[in-house]
This record gives structure tokens, sequence and C-alpha cells, in this order.
């Protein structure tokens, strides 16, 4: 075994990106407020394939060099958005169809491997590093998903937990549409 240099790395061209169909997961980041949590989020984003990140509150914008510095080129490769109010956002996304999901700690827990076909399209909230997801959008939702946690700690930064939530999520969705993982 040796470790592969980046150009034997397979990957996807950022040019090549607009042909392939990204995961019908659309991803609603609220009131982040570093700059370097929301660069991760973009992006581990990218390596998901979301089909977009829509930024809300006092999340941080790719103009911000902050971002840019975490995020590594990924503000390039990623659709996104910014909207003044996420619960507008949220609303018109589940009028389009959209299931919407927290990643949130509640009484009512969904664990992120749970996700079934039924779910997608969907638009999952992130919120607040300190705060979590505003009541007002989490009352608009159709699954609080949790990260089952085995230590003392009973959370996880919101870009290392959005990592681990996304990629249980993609596997749920490829696994229900039948794609090779």
């Amino acid at each position: 075994m040796r470790k592969l240099r980046h150009e034997e790395i397979p990957r996807l061209n950022a040019d090549d990106l607009h042909k392939v169909k990204r995961h019908p997961i659309t991803v609603l980041v609220d009131n982040v407020r570093s700059l370097y949590n929301v660069g991760a989020i973009f992006r581990t984003s990218d390596a998901a394939l979301v089909e977009k990140l829509v930024l809300t509150g006092i999340t941080g914008t790719p103009e911000n060099h902050g971002l840019q510095k975490t995020a590594l080129g990924a503000q390039e490769t990623v659709p996104w958005s910014y909207e003044a109010s996420a619960l507008e956002t949220l609303r018109a996304l589940k009028r389009n169809g959209y299931t919407v999901a927290a990643l949130e700690i509640t009484t009512q827990p969904t664990l992120t491997t749970e996700m079934g076909a039924k779910a997608f399209p969907l638009c999952l909230i992130v919120g607040n590093e300190l705060t979590g997801v505003q009541e007002e959008l989490l009352a608009l939702t159709d699954y609080a998903l949790e990260i089952p946690l085995y230590g003392a700690k009973q959370s996880l930064n919101v870009a290392v937990a959005y990592g681990i939530a996304i990629f249980d999520i993609v596997r749920a969705y490829r696994h229900s549409a039948g794609l090779v993982q």
C-alpha cells in the first residue's frame, strides 16, 4: 500500500459538476456564526454532492476570507444562496415538496441512519453553535435527526455533526434509490 498522490485521487472535475445529478438534499445553514464552520460545511457539502446550501441569518457567505480558508474552493463548486429569512425559505421548500429535518436533539429523535426513500427531496437544517435550530423552524420539521453519542458530552461541533449526518443521509438516499455506494 502507498498513499495516493494528489493527481492520482479519483475525483470529478469542477467543470463537469454541472453534468452530474446531485443528491436531492438542500441544507439550510441558519445563524452559524463561525466562518470556519461554514467553510467546513461547504467543503463537506461538495464531498457529499448536495444540491444546494441556503445560508440564512448571521451565517457568513463565501466572500469572507475565513470561510474561503476552510472551504478550500468548495464555495465555487457547491450551489448556494443567501436568504434573509430562514422561516420564509423553509416554508417555500415545504411548498415545493421537501421533507424537512433538523439536526437537533429533541424529545422525538430519528437516527440519521433511518432516513427512507419517502424523505427525499430533503431540506436539512443546521443551526447556531450555541442555541441550535430556532424553535420556529423546528415547528415546521418532519424529523429531528440525532446522532448517537456515547460519551459524556451531549453535542458535537456543528460542522462535525453535519459531516456525520450528511453522509448517513446520503447513504440512506443512495440505498433507497438503488445507487451503488
